[in-house]
């Protein structure tokens, strides 16, 4: 059987590899039909010429995301994995995840795209000025959108970022409500404002506020507006109207970019076929300048659990 070692500078530098965790091997015999073994600071693997090819590349893109970024997770290793098993598909390799970054400061890591579907989702970003993030809750629609208007705003290349969203859950006029329009608007901006806190540090964050870079609205209130170099970014887009979704897309003006994102799984407003998203996602997929990225159950990030309860309730609704 043919065999090969693959030799390190440490057994700490091997292992850091995959994450520490000898069991994921595992993953590789499976994916490669290979056999693995590790001592010290080498690897062999025996199984036929193409997978040990296969293998080899793995772990090349596993050191070179290694000493690009640090120390390699279990989910990061996976996915090397799965990328290095579907090569001739030209999936992207983790060190290209790794190269794709945004923000970062001396406290907070910078952002970085954790899946294919995430990658596709930056890169749409880069090269179009309408993208629509539809998928399940937890793939990074929102954090990464949230990520890209940060790090555009910072470079400078846009003026300001403009957080939207309908207001469908409340059943009440925001008129009505106590408070400011800030106020009123805050808990259904929660999941973006959770995202800047997360992403840049406290003293930041209070600059861009007291200097109206960060402007909230409710989707009610961009009737009329022209919104030139800014990122606007509308949020839980699934329960916007048609003619809502219409207004909205037609507010954007010189240098902006606008980011749609929403779950059509998850329609608030009866009857649920009148979802601006709906209507979106069937017109606008070849207009020029408009790009729909599709995540799916498998590309949730949040506790492994979700993708799985999310799996379960698409089954049900199928049957």
């Amino acid at each position: 059987m043919p065999e090969r070692t693959l030799q390190y500078e440490s057994p700490h530098f091997l292992h850091s590899l995959f994450a520490d965790d000898v069991g994921l091997l595992k993953e590789v015999e499976d994916a490669f039909d290979v056999s693995v073994t590790t001592r010290d600071a080498w690897l062999k693997v025996e199984g036929a010429e193409r997978a040990l090819d296969q293998v080899s590349g793995l772990f090349e893109d596993l050191e070179e995301s290694r000493r690009k970024a640090g120390p390699i997770s279990s989910a990061a290793f996976r996915f090397a994995v799965n990328a290095a098993a579907k090569a001739a598909e030209e999936k992207s390799k983790l060190s290209e995840l790794i190269d794709h970054r945004l923000l970062g400061t001396s406290s907070k890591p910078p952002v970085t795209p954790r899946n294919q579907n995430q990658l596709s989702y930056l890169r749409s970003l880069d090269t179009h000025d309408v993208v629509f993030g539809v998928g399940p809750a937890g793939t990074g629609k929102t954090y990464l959108a949230m990520a890209y208007a940060l790090d555009a705003l910072k470079r400078r290349e846009i003026d300001r970022i403009i957080l939207t969203r309908p207001a469908v859950e409340a059943g009440e006029a925001l008129g009505f409500l106590p408070g400011a329009l800030e106020e009123k608007v805050l808990p259904y901006l929660r999941p973006l404002y959770d995202a800047l806190n997360d992403m840049i540090d406290p003293a930041e964050a209070q600059k861009f506020a007291e200097k109206n870079l960060i402007e909230i609205a409710p989707l009610a209130y961009m009737r009329g507006r022209t919104l030139n170099h800014a990122c606007v970014i509308l949020d839980e887009a699934q329960n916007t109207s048609r003619e809502q979704m219409f207004m909205f897309l037609t507010r954007i003006g010189e240098g902006s970019k606008c980011i749609v994102t929403g779950d059509p799984s998850q329609i608030d407003l009866r009857p649920a076929n009148k979802s601006g998203i709906l209507e979106a996602m069937s017109l606008l997929r070849d207009v020029e300048g408009v790009s729909f990225v599709e995540f799916e159950a498998g590309d949730v990030v949040r506790h492994p659990v979700v993708a799985r309860i999310i799996a379960a309730y698409d089954q049900g609704r199928e049957d």
